[in-house]
């Protein structure tokens, strides 16, 4: 074990871990997550603040043309720091890089300014490669203007979500990690080093005691389904032991009308004592809730 654990002391050191070039999935994360997840100067607080919108996109906001399918657009506004594979494009590895910088014009963006990006395509040597495209230098797509000609509901607040997420302590019984052969067959393929390329921090968690949620969205994409399960996981899950996660839901719900929770946890009891038919229903939440986020993160980057 002294032999292994000095091997790894002085080998894993020599690996530059740059020359990893970033895939899809880390440029993704890493766009859609901003600067950092945790604490920061920008988020003191840790509620969130700070954090690019991901945007799902069916059409160009400057010329009209349809995109079939949507792409995705991480709208930074001015003054939002930039994620890190915008900040050190030494990280992207060295194709990537070179992608980003020179069809993407990632190096012409300015944070006072605020940017939109988005994941392009190239064919280097007769292979696809995915980079970071600055769509305000190359296509003049501004943050307002990708805000304003999309409705509300195509806005994923994602980097709010995973900041929820670490900030709940959900990574203590779940993983993003999955491990072993029979973990692949239930929980989808583990991640690529190229997964992580600027995603701070990646949030493997160390113990699980729930199912893995690195793909969890493609075995369930029901925002519905995603509400009951954190409002109460019972509602979904009768032997479930994770804890209730409603007060995610803040005071109020989607109508601006106070959430009586005393009242639904009173009904949900006579329910579970066979004293009422059905459950009582899960309020909507509000658009600047907690749970949207979280929602939002789960369902949009955990495929």
């Amino acid at each position: 074990m002294l032999g292994l654990s000095m091997s790894i002391t002085l080998f894993f050191p020599s690996w530059d871990f740059r020359s990893a070039e970033s895939t899809w999935v880390g440029l993704d994360k890493s766009l859609s997550n901003g600067r950092v997840i945790g604490w920061s100067y920008e988020d003191p607080l840790v509620r969130g603040d700070g954090k690019p919108i991901t945007v799902i996109l069916n059409k160009d906001p400057k010329t009209g043309e349809e995109f079939d399918p949507a792409i995705r657009a991480y709208v930074y506004k001015p003054g939002t720091p930039f994620a890190a594979v915008v900040n050190h494009p030494d990280n992207l590895g060295p194709t990537v890089k070179s992608l980003s910088i020179s069809k993407g014009k990632i190096d012409q963006a300015e944070k006072s300014a605020g940017a939109v990006f988005i994941i392009s395509y190239a064919d280097v040597n007769g292979e696809e490669w995915a980079y970071v495209e600055n769509a305000t230098a190359t296509r003049g797509w501004t943050p307002s203007q990708v805000l304003n000609s999309t409705d509300e509901s195509q806005h994923k607040y994602v980097g709010k979500g995973k900041t929820v997420y670490i900030t709940e302590g959900c990574w203590w019984c779940h993983t993003l990690l999955p491990e072993h052969t029979q973990d692949w067959q239930v929980f989808g393929w583990p991640p690529y080093v190229g997964d992580m390329n600027g995603e701070m921090p990646t949030a493997f968690g160390s113990d699980r005691k729930a199912p893995d949620l690195l793909h969890v969205a493609s075995r369930n994409s029901s925002r519905e389904w995603m509400m009951l399960h954190f409002f109460n996981p019972r509602l979904v899950q009768p032997n479930s032991i994770m804890p209730r996660f409603d007060y995610l839901w803040g005071k109020t719900d989607a109508n601006g009308n106070p959430i009586d929770f005393a009242k639904w946890r009173k009904e949900y009891d006579e329910y579970r004592k066979g004293l009422r038919a059905y459950p009582p229903e899960v309020p909507e939440y509000a658009p600047d809730t907690e749970i949207r986020a979280l929602i939002d993160w789960i369902l949009t980057s955990l495929k």
